[in-house]
């Protein structure tokens, strides 16, 4: 590796949202950034072998196949996208990596805790390297944030508010589907949204100490689309947690995908002794700061405008105010792994970091079946 006059060959296996998702990015890393190596849209991996086809030419693959073995033992291929419902991403990331592959693998990593510890062992032994989809700890303006908090911008953060909605199972009449199964998709609401609400408060606060934490289900049945059946919804429509990290800093963190109206909104406040920090994803373009300066006619919030002076937006755009978006984060993740593949370091998240992360997922299930506090 890598192959094919020093590209590196990509393997996508899956094509749904996020396959296309990381097909846009791989097509477009290298020319938003340059500093990278090149790729090749090498191999495409969908069921059947015609819907394979159909989207390789879709997507810009030279090749398909309806066979994932086949592609994780294709030379040709150097990394492997993995973008399939949640109980093959164990199978197929072990067995990419035992072919010596990078893999890039979306997240939860896995169903059950037990799995993505042995996903991070195998990775920390195998020469691949490794990135989970994280997509949101790219944006720059959760950079800025943090470069904020290292300046003491709002003095000792104190208090971590923060809030993961979505509403595409608010509709009791939503048909049901694998997401309501434990074997199938692992935990609900947490496994999909609130991984994501987790890796930005631990990027922020760092490690979790311990935390207490309910889970409800809200709809217990859903529809079985053209029929009249219900089936049962197995997993977690909203969860809370109470949280310490290790710093002393304390928090609240809310889940749901059951919130009407909400979109895609991950949003936090950091209380510190001299400010406030206030971010939604909604408007990820746009990070709020409150300090404790001046009069108090003149105090309020300002809103910083997310631009140039904010790396890496300035390779996407040279003005403020013209917006990064939701695929224009995952070229800049995938900017970070080609960068760890090229330099032969870590990329960020890899599977040690997201396994910290589903730790914390884990904790809140667990802390809210058995009723007790649970420290990590």
């Amino acid at each position: 590796m890598p192959t094919g006059n020093g590209a590196l060959g990509v393997g996508l296996i899956g094509t749904g949202f996020m396959g296309k998702c990381h097909a846009l990015a791989y097509g477009a890393v290298r020319r938003i950034f340059g500093d990278v190596p090149p790729v090749r849209l090498e191999l495409l991996c969908e069921v059947p072998d015609e819907k394979a086809a159909a989207f390789a030419d879709q997507f810009g693959f030279a090749r398909a196949t309806d066979d994932w073995r086949a592609l994780v033992a294709d030379p040709a291929v150097d990394i492997v996208s993995i973008t399939t419902p949640n109980r093959l991403h164990k199978e197929m990331a072990l067995a990419a990596l035992a072919a010596g592959k990078h893999v890039h693998l979306e997240k939860p990593m896995a169903l059950t805790l037990a799995d993505a510890r042995e996903m991070a062992d195998a990775a920390a032994a195998a020469p691949g390297r490794t990135i989970v989809g994280y997509n949101y700890l790219h944006n720059p303006m959760i950079a800025e944030a943090r470069r904020l908090l290292e300046a003491g911008a709002i003095g000792r953060p104190i208090h971590f508010r923060g809030v993961v909605d979505e509403d595409y199972q608010a509709d009791p009449e939503t048909p049901w589907t694998w997401r309501a199964t434990t074997a199938d998709a692992g935990l609900g609401c947490l496994g999909d949204l609130g991984c994501h609400l987790v890796s930005i408060a631990t990027h922020l606060m760092g490690p979790v100490e311990s935390l207490v934490a309910e889970m409800r289900t809200v709809h217990e049945t859903r529809p079985v689309e053209g029929g009249d059946e219900r089936r049962r919804v197995e997993n977690e429509d909203i969860a809370s947690a109470l949280v310490t990290f290790r710093s002393g800093v304390h928090s609240v963190l809310l889940a749901s995908r059951s919130a009407w109206g909400r979109k895609n909104r991950i949003g936090f406040e950091i209380h510190g002794t001299e400010g406030m920090i206030v971010f939604d994803q909604e408007r990820l373009n746009e990070l709020r700061l409150f300090q404790n300066r001046g009069e108090g006619a003149e105090q309020g919030f300002k809103t910083i405008l997310a631009g140039p002076a904010h790396p890496p937006y300035g390779r996407f755009v040279p003005s403020a105010g013209h917006q990064l978006g939701f695929n224009d984060l995952k070229v800049i993740e995938a900017h970070a792994f080609l960068s760890g593949i090229a330099h032969a370091r870590a990329a960020y998240p890899d599977f040690s970091d997201a396994l910290a992360f589903e730790e914390v997922i884990h904790a809140i299930a667990r802390a809210s079946a058995d009723d007790v506090r649970v420290r990590l």
